[in-house]
């Protein structure tokens, strides 16, 4: 069976959406669609068989189009994929999936009763340093985990219709969840838009009921390219810097001790332990490659996704708790679940 796949938007993101899907087996790049008649050309010049329109709606109405992959402002991804949904189109979202909790509890639920995949792309579950980090988690190779600290940060891209957490926080949220497997019952978020009125350096804290706590720091106005999270547990810790060519991952057999018992606070002293630093061997492979693969294969199969509606669902569900956060001037925010778990779904390589 061959996917026939449509993208909507071409500008930063969707060119390597439609890279990506041309170079698959079991899928075939029939349709791309956007507003710059420039960037369509591009789009041609580098693969003639796509054919190119102006109008999304071709994509939508298509009765050749097996499956919609949308890579737009936020402010229109839930009138793209509800329309394709409702056309009865499989559909894939770039993060965040929409742009409230009401948007994307609307296209979950057109999903389900449609029967179509809906997916999100939270791009770095599809890596082999997270993939090896859920591993070591889940094999209790760190111990009980205490804190988990993210940066990502960049010179740019600035947006206009959503803030820096909006946009880089989606990728460290949903890594934290997925090695987890817990949700957040308080959070709390600080920033300032220093260029514009929107926050453009922002950091999230987050606390969660087993005490386990995390922070994320997200800017578009830092001179270096940074994409780094430590994670530290009681047993090890662990650093994984994505922007490292070679070694992404490294071990610490690191910890600290308190003494058993002490007599008076000059006998108190902690123990600590340095140990080896293990870089283990990780899947090389592009993860936008891996992500799409995986796309095709549960529009195929009707499998649910790694990153499905209930995992966007989620980070779009604390990032709305930040945004009450910021608006109350840093104000610690309860983040509602209504009683529903968190969904981990099997990585693709387990299946």
């Amino acid at each position: 069976m061959t996917i026939r796949v449509g993208v909507i938007g071409c500008g930063y993101w969707g060119p390597n959406l439609i890279r990506n899907v041309f170079q698959m087996k079991g899928a075939e790049m029939a349709m791309a669609a956007d507003l710059d008649a420039g960037r369509l050309e591009h789009i041609s010049g580098l693969y003639p068989s796509v054919h190119t329109t102006t109008d999304y709606k071709e994509i939508i109405d298509s009765p050749d189009i097996d499956a919609v992959m949308v890579a737009t402002p936020v402010a229109t991804h839930h009138r793209f994929a509800s329309e394709a949904l409702r056309a009865g189109k499989h559909v894939y979202v770039e993060k965040p999936l929409a742009r409230s909790v009401a948007e994307v509890e609307d296209l979950v639920e057109l999903a389900e009763g449609n029967d179509r995949v809906l997916m999100v792309g939270h791009t770095f579950l599809y890596t082999g340093a997270v993939e090896k980090m859920k591993a070591l988690i889940d094999d209790g190779e760190l111990g009980a985990l205490q804190y988990i600290r993210t940066m990502r940060v960049n010179l740019g891209l600035f947006q206009k219709d959503i803030n820096v957490l909006w946009d880089l926080a989606p990728h460290d949220l949903s890594i934290i969840l997925y090695l987890t497997g817990k949700l957040p019952r308080f959070v709390s978020a600080s920033g300032k838009g220093h260029v514009s009125d929107v926050e453009d350096v922002a950091s999230i804290y987050l606390e969660f009921d087993d005490g386990l706590v995390a922070y994320v720091f997200s800017s578009w106005l830092d001179p270096h390219k940074q994409r780094y999270t430590t994670i530290v547990g009681d047993k090890k810790m662990l650093v994984y810097d994505d922007v490292e060519p070679q070694e992404k991952l490294r071990i610490y057999d690191r910890g600290v001790e308190k003494p058993a018992y002490y007599d008076t606070y000059g006998d108190f002293a902690f123990s600590y332990r340095y140990g080896d630093i293990v870089t283990p061997m990780l899947k090389n492979e592009e993860p936008l490659r891996a992500l799409t693969r995986h796309f095709v294969e549960c529009c195929e199969t009707g499998r649910q996704p790694l990153t499905g509606g209930d995992d966007g669902l989620t980070v779009v569900r604390i990032l709305e708790a930040t945004s009450r956060s910021l608006a109350a001037g840093g104000a610690k925010v309860e983040v509602s679940w209504e009683g529903k778990p968190l969904k981990v779904v099997a990585p693709p390589s387990a299946a």
